[in-house]
């Protein structure tokens, strides 16, 4: 596979939000405003990057009896980094995103390009996975942020377009989020049918 096709599989064909559907947790219950979904996808993006080459590199030295927990383990590690990062460096985001940086290990996406990806392939088409599919999740959870909180309350990156009493609340709740989502799938579908 060519190193251009893995690293666009994942933001493009194979998007982990818009067409496998995986990773619904921290899409819908971060997704609140344009800066928390930025914010989850990038680190999202950091575990998926960091235990991809790690896991690419240990993947001979991992007995198979045992290699779905060292994955775990391996993910959990990298998780814990940024949960800490963002403890100490960015208390109030850390706030908001809570409960949903340390479920970053059992999000199946990570866990599945270990498994799928990672684990058959070298340390850089990893890297390439890594990076490509991190992208598509960060630019989905962005955009799905985005929508919800122009239409919500009618600002963007906290950047306001309109007052904030002519948005809708239901975006900003989380029946807005599977609304969002739902009319954002069916575009991105559309979109790749042309």
């Amino acid at each position: 596979m060519s190193k251009i096709k893995i690293l666009t599989n994942g933001i493009i064909k194979d998007n982990p939000v818009f067409v496998l559907l995986l990773g619904m947790c921290p899409t819908l219950g971060t997704t609140t405003s344009a800066i928390n979904g930025m914010s989850m996808g990038l680190a999202t993006m950091f575990v998926l990057l960091c235990s991809n080459v790690v896991i690419s590199f240990l993947k001979n030295v991992i007995p198979d009896k045992v290699h779905i927990p060292a994955y775990i383990v391996i993910i959990a590690t990298f998780v814990t980094v940024v949960q800490m990062f963002m403890e100490g460096y960015l208390p109030a985001l850390y706030e908001t995103l809570g409960l949903f940086i340390p479920l970053i290990v059992v999000n199946c996406i990570v866990l599945g390009r270990a498994e799928s990806f990672a684990a058959k392939n070298n340390p850089f088409d990893s890297l390439l996975d890594g990076v490509g599919i991190g992208l598509g999740f960060t630019l989905a959870l962005t955009l799905l942020g985005a929508c919800r909180e122009f239409l919500g309350s009618g600002s963007i990156f906290n950047l306001r377009i309109f007052p904030e009493e002519n948005g809708a609340l239901v975006f900003v709740l989380a029946p807005g989020a599977f609304i969002a989502l739902g009319y954002l799938i069916a575009i991105v579908n559309k979109l790749k049918t042309k």
